[in-house]
């Protein structure tokens, strides 16, 4: 189905008081376990297959691979599994090998219902961030890329650090302007710099603000930093009225791996058995 069947429904959710949830997926028992539990979309980007090796989400933006041909590697784990949920795919709109409106094509006939700004330059600052700006590789060539699905019929997700991207990515016609407010920090493999949550719903706020303004029906979600679990998310949007939900990654099958896993094995360990017996004679009296 299309973009024109989910968006609305996207806005039915979040007008009858419902978060509209969105969830990566690094594997395809992720991605069909968040559809059992009933999420609105989900996004199959490179990162998701590095955090699903025990490795931190953050060398999806480093040079171990091509990271759309990684994701339509994962794409024949995890589209076959996922039967009503529209699934997203990361694409790397400054990928200098890609021609990306055949790409978004190719994406489309995969099976992709829309895609997502990852690897995004929005996540770099400094000096890696003006140089990739001034030699071609800059966040433009992100907004155009979604601003292209859009006219593809593609469903649309930004990620955003600032507001002035926010606004961008809005115009652009985003669908859902993610507010990205840094790398998720619980966890074995999480950030180490948490901020608060008042500080994440202060960012979001800002980002929901400048995105509003630039297009009044774009839905903004909440993302990363110390929202890491359900009441985070909700404490964030209870202190954020008029953002539309949360988008997790980490979130929602990382830091959960880690708990069930960790738990279970650790049950596993503290299993005890029978003494061993003496001898013949009290082996033989046992059976």
């Amino acid at each position: 189905m299309s973009r024109q069947h989910y968006v609305p429904l996207f806005h039915e959710r979040v007008r009858s008081g419902r978060a509209l949830i969105g969830a990566g997926a690094g594997t395809g028992l992720s991605a069909k376990c968040a559809e059992e539990a009933g999420v609105d979309f989900i996004v199959i980007y490179n990162a998701g297959r590095f955090r699903m090796a025990g490795r931190g989400s953050m060398a999806g933006m480093m040079p171990y691979g091509n990271a759309n041909d990684i994701v339509v590697e994962m794409s024949a784990e995890v589209l076959p599994v996922v039967r009503r949920t529209p699934v997203l795919a990361g694409v790397c709109a400054t990928d200098p090998f890609k021609n990306i409106p055949l790409f978004l094509g190719q994406l489309k006939e995969l099976g992709f219902a829309g895609v997502q700004n990852f690897p995004s330059v929005c996540l770099l600052d400094g000096s890696v961030r003006a140089d990739l700006e001034a030699t071609g590789y800059g966040f433009d060539k992100e907004v155009e890329m979604v601003r292209t699905a859009r006219e593809m019929d593609l469903i649309t997700a930004a990620y955003v650090r600032t507001e002035q991207e926010a606004y961008d990515m809005a115009a652009a016609g985003a669908d859902i302007v993610v507010a990205h407010v840094g790398l998720t920090t619980a966890g074995m493999i999480g950030a180490r710099a948490p901020m608060s949550l008042a500080d994440a719903a202060a960012r979001t706020r800002e980002i929901r603000d400048q995105a509003e303004s630039a297009r009044e029906d774009v839905l903004v979600v909440c993302h990363g930093g110390p929202i890491a679990t359900p009441d985070d998310a909700q404490e964030v949007l209870r202190m954020v009225p008029g953002a539309a939900g949360f988008l997790g990654a980490s979130s929602m099958e990382r830091l959960p791996a880690e708990t069930a896993l960790v738990d279970t094995m650790r049950r596993f360990t503290e299993v005890s058995v029978e003494p061993a017996a003496d001898g013949p004679h009290e082996r033989e009296v046992m059976a």
